[in-house]
């Protein structure tokens, strides 16, 4: 009876991940080919060489105190979070997220959940308050393919949340949220960017992340970051650059940046890391993290109007390993963002392209093995983590040798 339920589930994982593929083939006329991979500095067609290589110097620089750099930040620059093993890849790099729950709703910590590891001054240094016993760490995502990711149809995205099934452990029900477009003045699409799909645009990602993680502010998130809810901006003595300390230019040189880069290719494929994928679609696994996904057209409108597909990033068919929406497996981190109080114990799917790149697995980086990071999986999971447990050693090893050629 097993061996049946597998081969069902197999049916409906490959049915399932086919779904952003035979709507994207529906555009008559339009060829679709394979998105261009590779860990080797080079763009994917969207830019030349040389605009990729000055946008990546951009990306990698460090940020000086006095071109806005904090009071209260993460790190100085975007390479040095997303850098292994080129820059706009992933690292070891964390941040640390706290706040509340009040048995109702979660409450930020005082200045907002992110709670910063630095300081341009000893004296703002953030520190998790007593009360707010909800703490999580978050590792730094991979960027790279990004492009192709912001070019995924939000209807693909939905239509995905709308057939997820029921398994033995319950529902299996991916939640696609609308977010705001800062450059489309708050207008909303479907989130796929963060840990929490708290953006869906790499304008929108790029300007938090020069707020939030580096403390430079923009026109599109002009207010600067506190100290633990002190206000620790221009005019507080600690922070020597008014606002906006950015004119937007650099937000839109990060943005194209990772537009432009390639998606993460495959390692080494075995034999048992063919048999391994085969095992992963048959327990259920990539029912969630779906193999494929084709992109929009060229020529399609997104972003609220602000972004149109180019025919570098339009009708390109990648190989993230995720479905982009929020899920319970868990492991939860407590923490709301965009999507309301309901997501507080959701996340993003990882994208597992590159996964083989990463020692620190999981949301907060806590497990080391990839048969750790699948055995933490629960609520949602539980009926594919289930299945997992029961199979032979030989055949979990087989799966754990095609996550290492992600």
């Amino acid at each position: 009876m097993k061996r049946v339920k597998l081969v069902v589930l197999s049916l409906f994982a490959a049915a399932l991940l086919l779904l952003p593929v035979l709507m994207a083939s529906s555009v008559e006329g339009q060829a679709i080919t394979d998105a261009p991979t590779g860990f080797d500095n080079e763009p994917n067609g969207l830019t030349d060489q040389a605009t990729f290589d000055a946008n990546l110097e951009v990306f990698a620089e460090i940020e000086e105190i006095d071109e806005g750099l904090g009071p209260t930040f993460n790190s100085p620059g975007c390479g040095e979070c997303h850098a292994n093993p080129v820059i706009g890849g992933i690292s070891q790099i964390t941040e640390l997220r706290a706040g509340h729950f009040n048995g109702v709703n979660f409450i930020d910590h005082p200045g907002g959940s992110l709670v910063h590891s630095r300081a341009t001054d000893a004296a703002i240094q953030e520190h998790v308050l007593d009360g707010n016993e909800v703490r999580t760490f978050r590792t730094s995502l991979n960027t790279l393919g990004d492009g192709f990711v912001e070019c995924i149809d939000s209807n693909d995205l939905a239509a995905i949340a709308a057939a997820q099934p029921f398994l033995s452990g319950g529902r299996i029900s991916g939640r696609f949220i609308q977010v705001p477009v800062l450059e489309a003045g708050g207008a909303v699409r479907g989130g796929r960017f963060g840990w929490k799909n708290q953006h869906a645009s790499l304008i929108s990602f790029s300007a938090d992340a020069y707020l939030n993680e580096m403390g430079i502010t923009s026109p599109l998130q002009p207010v600067e970051n506190t100290s633990n809810g002190l206000f620790v901006g221009f005019g507080s003595g600690f922070d020597p650059v008014p606002e906006p300390e950015d004119d937007g230019g650099d937000i839109e040189i990060f943005a194209e940046f990772m537009r432009s880069t390639k998606a993460p290719p495959r390692g080494t494929i075995t034999a048992d890391a063919n048999a391994g994928q085969n095992l992963f679609n048959a327990i259920g696994c990539a029912i969630c993290h779906i193999p494929s996904f084709v992109t929009a057209p060229p020529g399609t409108v997104i972003n609220q109007g602000e972004f149109t597909v180019p025919p570098a990033l339009g009708n390109k068919r990648i190989r993230p390993f995720g479905d982009f929406l929020l899920h319970n497996v868990g492991t939860g981190d407590g923490i709301v963002q965009n999507g309301g109080q309901v997501t507080r114990n959701e996340l993003r799917t990882p994208p597992l392209w590159g996964v083989r790149t990463r020692n620190r697995l999981m949301h907060d980086g806590l497990s080391l093995t990839f048969n750790e990071a699948i055995l933490r999986h629960a609520g949602e999971a539980t009926g594919v983590i289930n299945n997992y447990r029961s199979l032979s050693t030989a055949n979990k090893n087989r799966i754990i040798a095609f996550l290492k050629s992600l």
